[in-house]
């Protein structure tokens, strides 16, 4: 063996050796580049899922404040009434005092 062919040898072992540590590199890259993203991702789906539940809590809130709305209206409804009938029994009492 020569010493031109020797230094073939070694420059194409050296070529074979750089393309599979590339390659491996490349390889690790890619691993890790990937296990980052999963890691956004987990971390976007975690704030996504909270703000689904402050969501959720605020309609539930904003029902039961809708119901105790109702209630009240409901009360409402009913003072006035009672209101009313009283006004109408004053005025009479009034009305039977004028006459007296």
């Amino acid at each position: 063996m020569n010493q031109s062919t020797l230094m073939m040898l070694v420059s194409a072992a050296g070529i074979i050796s750089a393309i599979i540590l590339g390659w491996i590199g490349q390889n690790r890259m890619v691993r890790q580049n990937t296990r980052n993203d999963a890691g956004s991702d987990a971390v976007l789906k975690t704030d996504v899922d909270y703000i689904k539940r402050g969501v959720d809590d605020m309609r539930l809130e904003q029902r039961a404040q809708g119901q105790r709305f109702e209630a009240l209206s409901e009360r409402v409804i009913r003072v006035e009434e009672s209101v009313k009938q009283a006004h109408k029994r004053i005025n009479r009492l009034e009305g039977s005092k004028d006459d007296n």
